[in-house]
């Protein structure tokens, strides 16, 4: 069974939702940033850039830097931006962008089924940056962007879904970047009905979020070693639940600074060794899995390793993500760890291919892979058996935004 737990959100009151509600900080240029702090009193930004303006600047990650965010959150709160709901309750919400819909539910995600299994991972965490989030938490009291979980279609869900998405949402609004966000608050009687329903399924996977909720448990643990209160919401993490069918899985793509001493010309020749490398026209992601669309110094070229290089039976090893790293960015361009090396940089697949042959005209990069997405199918057999995906194998829609639906972790 799956374990959905209500919650008393807080959330923008219903004028300046569009407003408040923000993409990450991390996902915008310095300049945007910095208009959007000055332009908008009412983003969540400015919670989690508390000393925006000011001359005295903390260190970050410090816990003097998040004692501000806090201070900054409390503020919003006691100015009325912030309100919270009277009872718990569930939350449904649809991002829609270009015509696809993302519906799914958003609750407490269950701590206890973490560390069962039941939420299953497929995605190893940094020990670092794990500790800097749980200390945060701690800090701050609260989650302000859900982690993304999927699950099994289940025809009860979808119809609940259905039915009570059909009446006008709390919140609708669309954001510069063309997406419209809606958020409807179950009453009591629906907020039970919907969790209920959640017992017919077996178990959920982290689509993204994996930090978030290693983090989450990690301070539960934590509080239960110190002796200290682990009832209420700090058993559960603030999740965003999606059927399966309904997530957008992209690729994530490879650009390389340097070809390791190769030139163009042996490059393609090492390759050939490897398997069939065809030069194509123009620029085309792959059409389908175990073929790899590579730009060499603004040519491309279509590469197809040999089948027997390939282990289908193994869950890391056939991906994709795995084989570039294998075959070619290892043993050949010589990148023996791809999350420390200056060498690589990641281009999600929603970036146009225009973008990568620009990086790579314009000398920054000596050459680029186009990978074939991974399926949801592929995620669930990485985690089925414990393992764990190369870095930065899929980027999954939709993505979330920061002060929808903020979670109190301490009530």
């Amino acid at each position: 069974m799956a374990i959905i737990a209500p919650f008393k959100a807080l959330r923008p009151v219903r004028d300046k939702v569009h407003l408040v509600a923000t993409r990450p900080y991390y996902s915008y240029k310095k300049n945007v940033l910095k208009a959007k702090l000055e332009d908008n009193p009412f983003t969540f930004l400015h919670i989690i850039n508390p000393e925006f303006g000011s001359a005295i600047k903390t260190k970050p990650n410090s816990d003097e830097r998040f004692q501000l965010v806090k201070d900054q959150y409390a503020e919003f709160i006691k100015q009325g931006i912030l309100i919270q709901d009277e009872s718990p309750r569930i939350y449904i919400y649809r991002q829609t962008s270009n015509g696809h819909a993302f519906t799914g539910v958003v609750a407490g995600a269950s701590i206890q089924e973490y560390h069962d299994d039941l939420i299953k991972k497929h995605e190893a965490t940094l020990t670092s940056r794990e500790a800097m989030f749980t200390r945060y938490l701690d800090l701050v009291g609260y989650n302000a962007e859900p982690v993304l979980l999927s699950y099994k279609g289940d025809n009860h869900i979808e119809e609940l879904l259905s039915d009570y998405t059909s009446v006008r949402p709390e919140y609708e609004f669309t954001t510069t970047d063309r997406i419209t966000h809606e958020l409807w608050v179950l009453n009591e009687n629906e907020t039970l009905i919907l969790k209920n329903a959640f017992d017919a399924v077996d178990a959920t996977y982290i689509a993204d979020g994996h930090h978030r909720s290693a983090s989450s448990a990690r301070l539960f643990e934590e509080r239960l070693n110190n002796g200290l209160n682990t009832f209420g919401n700090v058993g559960y993490f603030l999740a965003f639940f999606v059927e399966e069918s309904r997530l957008k899985i992209l690729e994530f793509n490879r650009l390389i600074k340097s070809l390791n001493g190769f030139t163009k010309d042996t490059f393609i020749h090492a390759l050939s060794a490897l398997g069939k490398i065809n030069p194509i026209t123009s620029a085309e992601k792959p059409h389908e899995e175990h073929h790899f669309s590579i730009c060499v110094q603004g040519e491309w070229f279509e590469f197809i390793p040999e089948n027997y290089l390939i282990d289908e039976e193994h869950p890391v090893k056939s991906l994709d993500s795995d084989l570039l790293t294998e075959l070619i960015l290892t043993p050949i361009l010589g990148i023996e760890d791809l999350k420390t090396s200056d060498q690589i940089e990641f281009v999600p697949g929603n970036e146009s291919l225009a973008s990568i042959e620009q990086k790579i005209n314009s000398g920054k990069f000596e050459v680029g892979f186009v990978l074939f997405p991974a399926t949801i199918e592929q995620v669930k057999r990485v985690a089925d058996n414990q393992m764990n995906m190369p870095p930065k194998s899929t980027w999954v829609e939709p993505k979330l935004r920061s002060g929808l639906t903020i979670y109190d972790i301490n009530e």
